[in-house]
């Protein structure tokens, strides 16, 4: 991919112009980057009171009994959405779906065994180990270029 930056002062605000011979997966990602405004907000409850969860400090996001959890290293949160609705909101590149029940943030796996046969063992930041469904692993393999 070849980027350009063209200073002209007539223009008073940004313009991005995308040359392509195809609209590809890539192409659509870039737009949908590029439209999105400041990254939402993302509240959990503990304790019966509300926090706002950063991003970048998301460990992981899981649901059983009916609701879904986010993990920190400050503990464990109730979220108020479902876990396609967080796939929407967090980043991609960051962010990947790893089961129908749990979600991961890639910054924050220590490392990834493979020797497990058709499925991948993860080891998280805060020490809790996970699994990558079998449905899954493709699209991990895929991301970590493996």
């Amino acid at each position: 991919m070849q980027v350009e930056i063209k200073i002209d002062p007539s223009y008073p605000e940004p313009k991005i112009i995308i040359w392509t011979a195809s609209v590809t997966e890539d192409v659509n990602n870039i737009v949908k980057r590029l439209s999105e405004e400041t990254p939402p907000i993302l509240s959990g409850y503990k304790d019966e009171k509300i926090e706002i969860l950063e991003q970048e400090d998301l460990i992981r996001l899981y649901a059983n009994s009916g609701k879904v959890f986010a993990v920190t290293d400050k503990g464990e949160y109730i979220l108020r959405l479902r876990l396609y609705e967080l796939e929407k909101r967090l980043s991609g590149n960051q962010f990947i779906r790893i089961s129908n029940s749990e979600m991961i943030n890639l910054k924050k796996v220590r490392h990834f065994d493979l020797s497990f046969t058709g499925t991948i063992c993860v080891k998280l930041s805060n020490g809790i180990t996970t699994y990558v469904s079998r449905r899954y692993v493709p699209k991990l393999k895929k991301i970590l270029g493996i």
